[in-house]
């Protein structure tokens, strides 16, 4: 049985999204129907000394948002567990789901770890790392209108993937992801050419820009470059239009996942373990904040992407304990939380194990 919508501030939070080989250091878990073990009960809060640390985490009922609220176009989250696509709007309202009927190719599921809208905002390209699939889906029809990849079948030959996560949909019509079991980064046309890689197939390690160790997010850029993150390593590199690398830094995650840029250049990237962190890291390398309690309601398990915003707040999935937050990482405070903790359901206001996430603009789904 569901409970009504909970809408609330909770008190202090993050989180990121990880491929499915692993480092043997990392405390991951596959994102499945068995959940992960409970946290340690520490008493440190997880913060790094400097800069100065968040208060404590408190449980402070909040109003339910208003428009134009966090996101005035509404949230799309990929809900995992789920195996479904929705679109809630600033008061909770689910105003979109996928798939429906007749939505799938005959014979296929669907339990995509990612998903983000096109910039023409008409579709929806998702990945399933499990399935080996990226698909594009028309926003107001609801069916996948393409697919790369063999269903089921991973591989390296033209056509295949290996652990595919991160596919975003770019302003000429083609299709990056990162590879993960393969180890490259792939540009894919409509016609399903590869029209650009990154890394050698295969060559999992991590050098630059001619190897990549993992890589599990590739996040394109404002100048045409990509923020590529790297499980072996654990490193993010930014690379220029011209796959130059602009530079190349060690990121204290166990399991780095999908680094993201802030406005001020800094690298925002997830530890997806448990306790998780997310963590701001300049490009000389230095630490500019870190967000990661090691027990009670703050505790972030396995994020798996966290989004900076123009404000400093941060967006995030924290996978394991079911909800979708809107954090001040400097406060600690939690803005906007959709998802019971802890209590994963299908019913409105219920989550189960979200692992994608993209901000939508005003417009694109009715209701929003």
């Amino acid at each position: 049985m569901g409970r009504a919508l909970t809408l609330v501030v909770i008190g202090a939070l993050l989180a990121g999204c990880g491929g499915s080989t692993l480092p043997s250091s990392a405390t991951t878990s596959p994102p499945s129907a068995v959940r992960p073990p409970a946290s340690p009960t520490a008493s440190t809060n997880g913060l790094l000394p400097v800069p100065k640390s968040p208060p404590a985490p408190s449980l402070m009922p909040t109003p339910t948002p208003t428009l134009p609220g966090p996101f005035p176009g509404g949230l799309l989250i990929a809900d995992r567990g789920n195996d479904r696509l929705i679109v809630v709007d600033n008061a909770g309202r689910i105003v979109w789901t996928f798939p429906v009927a007749g939505s799938l190719p005959a014979g296929q599921g669907f339990s995509a770890d990612d998903a983000f809208i096109s910039p023409d905002g008409r579709t929806i390209t998702a990945n399933d790392e499990d399935l080996e699939v990226v698909v594009r889906i028309d926003i107001a029809s609801r069916r996948v209108i393409w697919e790369y990849g063999h269903y089921g079948v991973a591989g390296s030959a033209p056509g295949y993937l290996h652990t595919p996560d991160d596919a975003y949909p770019l302003a000429n019509g083609d299709v990056i992801v990162a590879d993960i079991g393969n180890c490259r980064v792939i540009e894919i046309a409509p016609d399903k050419h590869i029209t650009r890689q990154w890394g050698k197939t295969g060559g999992c390690i991590d050098n630059p820009p001619a190897t990549y160790g993992e890589p599990n997010g590739d996040t394109p850029l404002p100048d045409g470059g990509i923020l590529i993150t790297e499980i072996r390593g654990p490193r993010v590199v930014r690379l220029d239009a011209a796959g130059n690398v602009v530079f190349s830094i060690h990121v204290p995650a166990a399991y780095p996942s999908d680094a993201q840029l802030d406005p001020q250049g800094n690298v925002v990237v997830s530890d997806y373990a448990n306790p998780g962190a997310v963590i701001a890291v300049a490009p000389s390398g230095r630490v500019v904040w870190r967000y990661g309690p090691t027990s009670g309601p703050g505790r972030i398990d396995h994020p798996s992407l966290a989004v900076p915003r123009a404000d400093g707040s941060v967006v995030l999935n924290d996978d394991f304990r079911d909800r979708v937050l809107l954090l001040d990482p400097h406060s600690g405070r939690v803005l906007w939380q959709y998802g019971v903790t802890d209590q994963p359901g299908t019913s409105p206001g219920h989550l189960f194990i979200p692992d994608g996430l993209d901000q939508l603009p005003p417009g694109v789904i009715p209701g929003t």
